[in-house]
């Protein structure tokens, strides 16, 4: 499975003061320690970036291309921003993934970057009606940007369906709900379509302590039923990810593979 690193998020205080000084210490720190834990692409999330967006995505996705040899997934609602990332991106080292279009007006413009670029790009399956109910109804939504995605010339293969992970603490049926359409969206299409999530939205608004917990054990499912990625933390799902390759026999089994 794809590990996608979590860590660099304009949400973290850290990273946020960071970004803001463009101080590269930092950002090269925490993307060269999630490499070494087994990601092997680095989620680059600067929020809406209303104001400079553009600048400072490049920034970012230069500055991580500095230390790391790995894709960048660039996470902004900010078009420009994307475009702007998309540009300075070294494709020697993996084709860039952009975070995200979806059911709503207002994120079909991504699959034009998508098509233009030549990027992967993630399909969240929620649009303006409202959260999805259910698995079902996360399946049609995924259906309709399929549709939308070859409109545009995006192939599927370039696509990875998100179906949206919501708080356990508060949304507690829809961990099911999110495992079960994680199976069908495999059913869509021949070969199967590829399958992300935000995995640590299960466990946010838990405890600190807990966090953890939820998040490898429900990654653990997720693998089971198929998952193909993760925006998640590398060090917390990095052995969950090895271990369930080989129980599941899409690696060998070996002492020192699990001891690493």
């Amino acid at each position: 499975m794809l590990i996608i690193g979590e860590k660099l998020s304009i949400i973290a205080k850290r990273v946020r003061e960071a970004m803001l000084k463009k101080d590269k210490g930092p950002i090269q720190e925490i993307a060269k320690r999630q490499w070494d834990e087994g990601s092997r692409m680095i989620d680059a999330n600067i929020g809406p970036a209303e104001d400079g967006g553009e600048e400072l995505m490049e920034w970012m996705v230069t500055t991580i291309q500095e230390v790391v040899s790995a894709p960048v997934c660039l996470d902004t609602t900010n078009y420009k921003a994307i475009e702007a990332g998309l540009k300075v991106h070294n494709n020697e080292w993996g084709r860039p993934l952009i975070n995200s279009t979806s059911n709503d007006p207002e994120r079909f413009p991504m699959l034009e970057l998508a098509a233009k670029y030549n990027s992967q790009i993630i399909g969240l399956t929620v649009g303006k009606g409202g959260l999805p109910a259910d698995a079902e109804e996360r399946c049609a939504i995924a259906a309709e940007i399929m549709a939308r995605a070859m409109e545009y010339g995006v192939p599927l293969e370039d696509i990875y369906l998100d179906p949206l992970v919501l708080q356990i603490a508060t949304s507690q049926d829809h961990a099911m709900h999110v495992i079960r359409a994680i199976k069908m969206f495999q059913e869509l299409n021949d070969p199967p379509m590829k399958t992300v999530v935000g995995l640590s939205n299960i466990s946010n608004g838990c405890p600190k302590h807990v966090r953890p917990i939820l998040n490898k054990y429900y990654a653990a499912l997720l693998m089971y039923n198929g998952l193909t990625a993760a925006i998640a933390d590398s060090h917390e799902i990095g052995e969950v990810s090895k271990t369930i390759d080989v129980i599941t026999g899409k690696t060998l089994y070996a002492h020192s593979y699990l001891e690493m």
